[in-house]
């Protein structure tokens, strides 16, 4: 109970850091999934495969490529103190209920709106949005002192809001100019700030009380924030930016549960050490 409680306590403390710094017409923005409710679950023994809405590996969310039959199930390691985690009662639960919410929802929302819209759109939509999105991760760039990426964010931008039709298309790839990763959790990583606890949300990515706040202050570099200020047209276009994602990542995870015996450890470990790993970039 007192896990419990602790637990809940971080859930009231993390939404109220994205209220303080992302305002109320920021709130959706910093309660982002990317490409599902689940995150970069990516086990020890497989190879990692890029999203179809991300060719160059950009986004989070990564699919095993080949994973062991069934009858071959892997027993992950022991994590170490790598896997900070005291509300794990908690965030099993959470996980559960995003689970859940994955399959008997957004997945088959996704679905109809892969109907409706074919791939090619998506992609244009995905695109739209990405380019909104460079503000953040060109001031991160800056912040962790990575001049390359900010300029690239720069010319990124430039390129695809205009040869690009307003970021519908990538044009910026033809040149060769690829797209930062930077966020604020990075950032607080680079001045040495820990991650603090592991943490589940509903509808949310896995994330660590840095990344949660990260995520708040990211909202609030967010410049769609400000042309979008209430707070239900601003959910209405994250869900649909939600739904977007989903609809192009319709093939992930699939296998997944038959790989590992414990899912809900290899997305904590998977997700924590790729966010180590682009700190250390």
């Amino acid at each position: 109970m007192i896990d419990l409680l602790r637990g809940t306590a971080a859930v009231l403390a993390v939404l109220i850091a994205a209220l303080v710094f992302g305002g109320c017409g920021s709130l959706s923005s910093a309660l982002r999934a990317d490409s599902a409710l689940l995150a970069a679950a990516e086990p020890p023994a497989s190879e990692g495969a890029q999203s179809k809405a991300d060719p160059d590996g950009a986004n989070e969310p990564m699919v095993a490529q080949t994973p062991p039959a069934p009858a071959e199930k892997v027993e992950l390691e022991a994590e170490g103190d790598e896997a900070y985690d005291p509300w794990e009662r908690f965030n099993e639960a959470m996980f559960e209920v995003n689970r859940n919410l994955d399959r008997f929802l957004l997945k088959p929302v996704a679905k109809v709106w892969r109907v409706i819209l074919p791939e090619p759109f998506e992609i244009m939509i995905a695109n739209g949005f990405d380019n909104i999105n460079f503000v953040p991760r060109a001031a991160n760039s800056l912040l962790q002192k990575k001049w390359g990426g900010a300029g690239r964010e720069v010319g990124r931008f430039l390129i695809n809001s205009t040869l690009g039709i307003g970021g519908l298309f990538d044009a910026a790839k033809y040149w060769g100019i690829e797209k930062s990763r930077e966020d604020f959790g990075q950032t607080l990583g680079v001045w040495g700030v820990g991650p603090g606890p592991y943490l589940i949300l509903p509808f949310m990515e896995p994330m660590t009380v840095r990344d949660g706040i990260g995520k708040g202050v990211d909202a609030l570099m967010n410049p769609f924030s400000y042309f979008v200020p209430f707070l239900w047209a601003g959910l209405s276009m994250k869900l649909g930016e939600l739904i977007n994602d989903r609809a192009l990542n319709l093939e992930l995870f699939q296998g997944l549960e038959e790989s590992v015996i414990d899912l809900y450890s290899a997305v904590r470990h998977g997700y924590l050490r790729r966010r180590e790993e682009l700190i250390k970039q």
